[in-house]
This record gives C-alpha cells, structure tokens and sequence, in this order.
C-alpha cells in the first residue's frame, strides 16, 4: 500500500473489498499512510473497525495535532493576557533561530498508535511476522540516506516513523538514525513485500505518483525534489495486480473526507475483483478470517498499566513529571493514562512526551514509560490590541522557567497605551503530588485613564475627567478541581487612588478630587473553564463564583474646583459575591447559541461621595468593549444580568455574532445635589445591550467589526472595530 497522504484512506476500503470477496491477504507491507492502514489490520483489527477508528474525532485529532480539549489542565493555564505571538529561547545556548520541525503537533498521534498498537506488538515479542498478518513498513533514514525497512521491534514507532511527512510531522529520533517518512525513497514497496515474503500473486493499491518537475517559485516543489527519490509503482512480478483509486483530488492533509475515500477504494477493487479471482486459487470464507482474527485477538492482552516511568529529563525533573500523573489505583487503564497524558502536556514546562510501553508476562500488565522533553526556558511574548477607538494598547510578557523537583516561574508583563499602563511582576511556584498545587506572589502597578481614552477627548465637550491608580501585592494558592476546574485561595494588600473631577467644567490648571482606598483583601474564588477563546468563543463553558472580604481606609482630599476645603476620612470595610456563567451549545454545527448570566452581592458602603463610590462598585462587562469604557450605569452593588448569544459560522474562522443583554441592578447608585452618593428605588432602571459583530479569527488573534447599542445613554451607538486581544492586568477590587 502506497503513501500519499488522506488519499490512503482508500486503502481501508481496498481491503474491506478483498475479505469481504474471499481474497487472502497473508502478507502486507506499507509506506506513510499505507504503514498506518496496514499496521492496524496486521495488530487484528477488521477493515469494519478500521473504517470506524479512522472516520472518528479521535482520528481528526490525530490529523490536526489536536488533544483532547476535555482532559486539558485549566489549572495550569496561565492567566488570560493580551498576548499574540510567543517565542521560546534557551537560554543555556546561544542565541538561534530554529525552525518549527513540523506544522502539526505529534503528541496525538504518537498516544494513539501507543494506544491501538502496542498490546500485538508485546504479544508479538515485537516480532513483526508474529502479527495477525506478518508485516513490513518503510521509513527514510536521512543521515545515511537510504530507507529502512522496519521487521521488529516496537510497532508503534516504526508506523509514526514511516508516516514522518517533512514539515508536517516531526521525525523520529531511533537508533542513532532520524527517521522520516519512507515516502521520500520507496513510496510503493511492492519491492519489499516480493523481497521479504515471495508471495505467489501481489495486490497493489496505490493513491499516489511521482512528484513533477519543481517550479522555480514553488519551494516546497523544490525541496520534495531535492529528498525524494523517484518511486517505481509497479509490480516486480507477472503475478500481480494494482488498484488504483481515484482520490487524487483530495488534498493531502485533508481527513475531513474518510468516509468517501474508503468508498471510492473499496468501488476501485470491486471494478476488478473477478480479474483478482481469475488468478489467484485459493480462497478464504470471511467467517474464517474472523475466526482467525478473533484467535488471534483473545491472546492480546488489555492495555493495563500498573506503572508509570519518565526518562529524558534530569533525575529530579523526571520525578516532577511523574508526580504530575494521579491515579486513583494502583492499575489504571489506557483511558485514565491519555487523559493525565493530555493533562501533563497543558504545562508549558515540558514540551512533549513520548509514549512507550513493556509487558510484564507474570503481572499481566504494562509499564507506561515517557520519554521527555523540556520546554525552552525562556517565553517572549507580544500581543495587544489595534481599533479604531482610542484604546490601543501594547503587550510584553515574559516568563523564565526553571524545572527540578518542582517548577519555578519568574513572571514580568507591561501594557502600555492610552487607556491602560501597568506592570506586573512576580513568581510562581508548582508542587507536584496527589494534590498539586501552586503558590505565587505578584505585584500589580496600573493606571486606568477613561479621559484620555474617550472618544470625546479631541472635541470641546470633555467627559468627566476619571483615572484609576491601583497598586497592590498578591498572595494565592491554586488547588485543581477536576481536569477544568481550580480553586484560588488569596489576599492582598494596595492602595487604590482614583482622581476625578466631579463636574465636566475644569480646565488645565486645575486640580483633581483624589480618593485614596488603602486596603487589606482576602478571598477565594472556585472557577471552571473549557471555553475554547478568551474573547468571541463558541464552545465550552466558563463557571466562577467569587468571594471577597475588603477592609480599609479611605482619604478624600477635594481639588480647585470644589469650595470645601475638607479631608473627608472613613474606615470601610464589606463583603462581596460575584458569580458568573457562560455556556455554548451546538459547537459542531454552523449555528450556535450562547447564554451567559452573572450576578453581583455587596455590602458595600458609600465612600465620602458619588464618583468615589461608583469608581469602587462591580462593574457588568459582558462585550469586549465595555472593558475600556466607564458605565455607571452598568455598575452597582446588587445585580443580575443575562444574555443570549447567536452565532453563525459563515465559513471557516469567520463568524457573524447577535447578542443581546439585560442588566438589573437592586439599586442604581444615584448622586445627590451636594455629589453624595444614594440609592435608587428597587428593582428599577434595567439596562438594555445589544451587539452585531463579525469576527475573522487569524492564527494570532481576532478580527472584529462591532455595532454596539448600550440602552438609556446619551449617544447609544457605538462601531469599533478591532485586531486582537482586549485584555489587561487585574484590577485589585475585580
């Protein structure tokens, strides 16, 4: 069986054909896609379960280098920032550019051919004649330039190293050898099959051809002729036959089509099934192929493991990947073992893990082994956000990682722009165990300036004149709940200066009204996340609800414009809840719906007046671009809020959004005549948003054109459009 990308698929059709029409197969050899096939009928799996395997979302995760978004480890997720592109550097050599090795992450792939090959190849003693069906691959070793043909050892890694297509995935590293796809020097080994077994009549199928003349202006062309070798696609016998299914207008890494292609293979060999008939002289009933395999099946033994070994890494850094694996017994079956493999791969410490496994005859059992790789140590990160309102903003963020028995991360990041400047920096530290957990100090500088972030700020009439200072230093500890879920343990303590004007008639000279909140907080937070995007997502859902007991002291000095010459001083102190809930449905259809609440309770007091007070009060955000404007109207102490969401893909990565909103405060925080704060009658004042958005998400971040109504406001429209992330640094009253 040939290689030649998703066009192989065909093969499982090929051979479906062949049993169901009596057609032995006693022999079978495979290249790239054709290895992958042929391994999985070699290890006893009927065309039927191939079919089912390779038409799974299991198989197009395979394909796309996707894990399982489900068993993904919030609680190592670092805290959402406006970051877009990422560079690693080590750190330990100097400095130099790498290439990725391939487009599509192996991890995948590599777990599942563990998972569905590795107990034949034991049974096996690793002997590839010890199959179901005796069995040869074909790799392309670089270094020597010549290709290997893979007899024993370990299955699974001579199909991962045969299907190794050049940039898209990675090589295998074996035996002093790096291993690529065997497409690159022998893409039909029909050579082989001859060579090895001498069968009496070869069946050939084959999807591919070779590659034309290069174009001058096409370097992949270029460098496919620079590799590979011209295959021969024919038979070195008289006895023989070659199927050759129509699948060439399938791209190449295109699996979304498996279904048709294993149709179109199995309609190529029923067109010359009599022909096949008419020359071979034996045949074999399907039910004894059954038989045969069902034998064959009952002495492989159930993927149970009862240990888990990690090599690759320093003595200590291998013990802090293995204590990252939780078992709740001492044997764990090969479910449990992807889903902490998914897991462990969610740090971004350790860059891939390599799966193997060895069968210990007298325990009936497995020893689940990785072998490692450590991340680069040092992240660089840009990100930030370009729109048409006056709130760009830069982003820098860096991360130093430093792994032994447990992880150190040093942390630094700025924003920078109109709206918002701040600086964060500090450092966390992950304990591995029965119950990981991780500590982390950070402190928070940043400066919040709805003036000159205003739309109004080049026109005569000015807004109110409202910027934020908070500075503060954070304790936590973060404890996991689930695979999605984290609870957050912390306390701080800052000072919050807002300075404002408490009317819209100043000028330049003047001086501000300055609030100064010097505050001791203490809270702990329990919150859930599988949403697929920090902003515009379509599929998951997000949980949180949040505790939070501030006490502190408040000095109120008044500026030029006021007459009272006052310092107005107050100790306050209350208690808050926020919860929050977002939930997406329909995520693989190209309708989708959202729904989203979220509610607010607060003992909070009055500060000594109405800005001070309603600058401090939680605020209802639900839009990207309500995080850059000041709403009191959209802020209270008591609330419930609620939205629905309406999402049509209009092709990939594009999308049109409809989301309306309803906020309802207890009570609106009102102003007095003398700029005191005071209550609203309950229950009054619902605010209505509205928003249509269409959104381009590129490989780096979003694209978006918002229309945005805001209900009861003096000018309700607003269009904004925006590249990239509206995110920043904590507040510390959020």
């Amino acid at each position: 069986m040939s290689g030649g990308g998703a066009s192989g698929i065909a093969h499982i059709g090929v051979i479906k054909a062949l049993e169901e029409n009596g057609i032995p197969i006693d022999y079978i050899t495979g290249t790239s896609i054709g290895a992958v096939v042929g391994a999985f009928y070699a290890a006893g799996y009927s065309p039927e379960e191939i079919e089912v395997i390779f038409t799974s979302k299991e198989f197009k995760r395979w394909a796309t280098g996707e894990l399982d978004k489900d068993y993904s480890y919030f609680f190592k997720e670092p805290e959402e920032n406006a970051s877009m592109v990422t560079f690693k550097l080590a750190t330990d050599t100097i400095w130099e550019a790498n290439l990725p090795a391939s487009f599509v992450s192996s991890e995948s792939i590599n777990f599942g051919l563990m998972t569905y090959l590795s107990a034949a190849g034991a049974i096996s003693k690793n002997n590839f004649d010890s199959l179901f069906v005796p069995f040869r691959c074909v790799a392309s070793d670089i270094v020597s330039k010549k290709e290997i043909v893979f007899d024993s050892g370990k299955l699974a890694l001579a199909v991962r190293a045969s299907m190794a297509y050049p940039l898209y995935i990675k090589p295998v590293s074996h035996q002093k050898m790096l291993l690529f796809d065997g497409g690159i020097y022998n893409n039909f080994p029909s050579d082989v099959v001859y060579n090895e077994f001498m069968p009496d009549y070869i069946i050939g199928s084959n999807v591919s051809y070779n590659f034309p003349m290069p174009d001058e202006d096409n370097v992949l062309s270029q460098l496919r002729a620079v590799l590979a070798v011209e295959t021969d696609y024919s038979i070195p016998c008289e006895n023989g036959i070659i199927i050759k299914p129509d699948a060439g207008d399938y791209a190449t890494f295109n699996f979304n089509y498996n279904k048709e292609l294993i149709q179109i293979g199995y309609n190529a060999t029923m067109a010359v099934i009599d022909s096949i008939k008419n020359n071979i002289n034996t045949f074999i009933i399907k039910e004894a192929v059954q038989n045969r395999r069902k034998y064959f099946r009952e002495k492989v033994p159930e993927l149970k493991f009862n240990k888990v070994s990690v090599s690759g890494l320093t003595k200590n850094q291998n013990q802090y990947v293995e204590k990252l694996f939780s078992f709740k017994k001492d044997t764990f079956m090969i479910d449990e073992a992807e889903h902490e493999f998914t897991k462990i791969l969610s740090d971004n410490k350790i860059k891939s893990l390599y799966p193997d496994v060895e069968y210990n005859d007298s325990l009936n059992s497995f020893t689940l082994s990785f072998r490692a790789k450590k991340d680069k140590d040092l992240f660089i990160s840009f990100g930030g956000v370009i729109s048409s309102r006056p709130i760009d903003e830069g982003f820098v963020g860096i991360k130093y990682n430093i792994l032994d028995k447990a992880a150190f991360t040093a942390l630094f990041n700025t924003y920078f722009g109109r709206l918002h400047n701040s600086i964060l920096t500090g450092f966390r530290v992950d304990f591995p165990g029965k119950i990981p957990f991780y500590t982390q100090l950070t402190y928070n500088y940043g400066v919040w300036d709805y003036f000159k972030s205003s739309n109004f700020f080049f026109e005569d009439i000015k807004p109110s004149f409202l910027v934020t200072n908070d500075r503060f230093i954070k304790a936590e500890a973060g404890f996991p709940i689930f695979y999605k879920g984290k609870l957050v343990l912390e306390s701080s303590a800052g000072e919050l200066v807002n300075e404002y004007y408490q009317t819209k008639h100043f000028l330049s000279t003047d001086t501000t009204d300055k609030t100064y909140f010097d505050n001791v907080i203490v809270g702990a937070q329990l919150e859930r996340n599988s949403l697929d995007k920090p902003h515009y997502a379509t599929s998951g859902n997000y949980f949180s609800i949040k505790y939070k007991y501030i006490q502190g002291k408040e000095k109120t000095m008044l500026g030029s414009t006021s007459n009272d010459t006052l310092i107005y001083k107050n100790n306050l102190e209350w208690g808050q809840v926020v919860l929050k809930f977002d939930q997406y449905f329909n995520s693989e259809r190209r309708v989708k719906f959202g729904f989203s609440a979220e509610g607010s309770y607060s003992e909070q007091p009055f500060f000594s007046n109405y800005s001070a007070s309603i600058l401090s009060a939680p605020a209802f955000q639900p839009l990207p671009e309500t995080k850059t404007l000041f709403q009191p109207n959209l802020r209270a102490y008591i609330y419930v809020a609620a939205g629905i969401k309406n999402i049509y893909s209009l092709f990939k990565r594009f999308q049109l959004r409809l989301e309306a909103y309803a906020f309802q405060p207890h009570q609106t925080i009102m102003v007095n005549p003398d700029n005191t704060a005071k209550l609203s009658p309950i229950w009054s004042n619902t605010q209505y948003i509205a928003s249509a958005s269409l959104v381009y998400y590129t490989p780096i971040g979003p694209l978006a054109l918002n229309a945005n109504f805001y209900d009861k406001t003096d000018d309700p429209w607003s269009i904004m459009f925006h590249f990239g992330y509206i995110i920043f640094n904590k507040k510390s009253l959020d």
